[in-house]
């Protein structure tokens, strides 16, 4: 869309980007949507369970062939690879460190070796999901969460989950052997899907349509005087490189909603996403907060409402796994293995290494400061009984929303990298290493300057 006044955007904007970022996402998934919903309605017939797991297994391969066309040989060989090492540690106690090794060393020698980078990341989200599955089985075998090693239809059945294969999220095996049960079609799980569905239109139009115009068209914050005033250009360039971040960064955000919603969307039509006390069934499967990330309370926060099963799967299996090597230290490493599981990229390992540091220092400084003045300003919004004097004063609400105005500064600068122009699948690994350097480069560093003032801080007061 080219440069209109904002009276001509506004009346291309329907016709020219909403309608057709709408039809086009329609026809991408229609079809997985519709293999979800088939294998939902099979599952209700009471068919023996091997039939259920061979069910999901074709689907979830019908789905993988329809966006990866014959590239879905590298997902089905990982997940042989996987089957295969649970079978030969099947009388390990150590199955899951063992696995994650595993299929690490596939993965990067996948990314280096195997195929050219571009085709491997599109796959890279399927990758993950089957890996992130794999292993957590071959934990949950080690702790007694699963009995027994399951046989190779019930692992395929589970790996190739057609409501998770493409789009995810993770759900643990019990979880699986749950939705395939065949439970009964009700208002409540119709209400929950098609609420996932919009939200999940919305937030595509919303990335594609808004965020990109957000400061030219929808809040226009340079009045006349500013934009034509010289004296005040270079504040007007400054504010402008913020402006533009920030636009960036709500862009990728709302981008990660769409695909957060949609495998809701996925999930719950293939009967999956559900909890259950006594005899009430809640479809109540969420995947991210996008309020709570948006409108951040800490960095903490944004980190895990980001994507809630993602959050759950690293805290379970790797920091926890960890976090005998310390509390640092674990969440290092969690950060690299989220890292590493999304793939050898520059500009994710460079933001999600840096959220590392930024977290523990914030969460490190709120705690110490809430033991000096006893007061609810931790990361985490305190419990109505917790044990601290002050929980409602002036400047305890003063020092919160300083820490979220914070947090909302370092998510326009991590965001700022993810640039709407720049193909990140096709693009060379230095280019984009350049692109986040020069990007952060131009914002000063502000990010990695105010955590190591924060740091310094934190030390000062220890």
């Amino acid at each position: 869309m080219g440069a209109f006044s904002r009276q001509e955007f506004f009346q291309e904007l329907f016709q020219g980007c909403f309608l057709p970022t709408a039809q086009q996402g329609l026809e991408q998934i229609w079809q997985l949507l519709v293999l979800c919903l088939l294998c939902r309605l099979l599952w209700m017939f009471g068919l023996p369970s091997f039939v259920k797991h061979l069910s999901t297994m074709a689907g979830g391969f019908y789905a993988l062939y329809l966006f990866f066309k014959l590239h879905m040989v590298w997902v089905v060989l990982l997940s042989l690879l996987c089957y295969l090492i649970l079978f030969l540690c099947r009388h390990s106690s150590i199955r899951g460190t063992f696995l994650s090794i595993t299929v690490l060393i596939y993965l990067l020698l996948g990314e280096l070796h195997m195929m050219d980078t571009t085709t491997w990341h599109k796959m890279r989200g399927s990758q993950m999901v089957v890996a992130m599955k794999a292993i957590s089985l071959a934990f949950d075998l080690d702790r007694g969460v699963v009995t027994n090693v399951p046989s190779p239809i019930e692992f395929m059945g589970y790996i190739y989950f057609v409501g998770t294969v493409i789009f995810g999220p993770w759900i643990s095996f019990n979880s699986y052997k749950d939705s395939i049960e065949g439970r009964k079609l009700s208002f409540s799980w119709f209400v929950k899907l098609t609420v996932s569905w919009v939200k999940s239109q919305l937030c595509l139009v919303i990335s594609n349509c808004v965020a990109p115009y957000l400061f030219p068209y929808f809040i226009p914050i340079f009045g006349n005087k500013l934009l034509r005033s010289k004296k005040r250009r270079k504040i007007r360039g400054s504010i402008a490189k913020w402006l533009l971040a920030y636009e960036n960064a709500v862009s990728f955000h709302f981008s990660n909603y769409f695909v957060g919603y949609l495998s809701e969307t996925t999930t719950t039509l293939a009967g999956a996403g559900f909890t259950e006390e006594k005899d009430n069934l809640k479809w109540d499967m969420t995947v991210a907060k996008p309020l709570n990330v948006e409108l951040p309370r800490s960095m903490l926060d944004v980190v895990t409402s980001w994507n809630l099963p993602m959050s759950r799967w690293l805290n379970t299996y790797v920091f926890k796994s960890a976090v005998l090597l310390g509390t640092f230290p674990a969440i290092l490493l969690t950060y690299t293995a989220s890292a590493l599981l999304h793939g050898l990229s520059f500009h994710l390992g460079a933001v999600l290494l840096t959220l590392a540091f930024i977290t523990y220092i914030e969460h490190a400084l709120r705690k110490r400061l809430a033991t000096i003045f006893s007061a609810c300003i931790l990361s985490k919004k305190c419990q109505p009984n917790c044990n601290h004097h002050n929980k409602k004063a002036l400047w305890v609400y003063i020092i919160n929303v300083a820490f979220s105005v914070l947090a909302l500064v370092h998510l326009a600068y991590l965001g700022s990298v993810f640039n709407s122009s720049v193909d990140y699948m096709d693009e060379d690994e230095d280019d984009l290493a350049n692109h986040t350097l020069q990007k952060w480069s131009e914002l000063s560093w502000t990010s990695h300057w105010v955590t190591f003032g924060c740091w310094v801080f934190y030390r000062v007061i220890l």
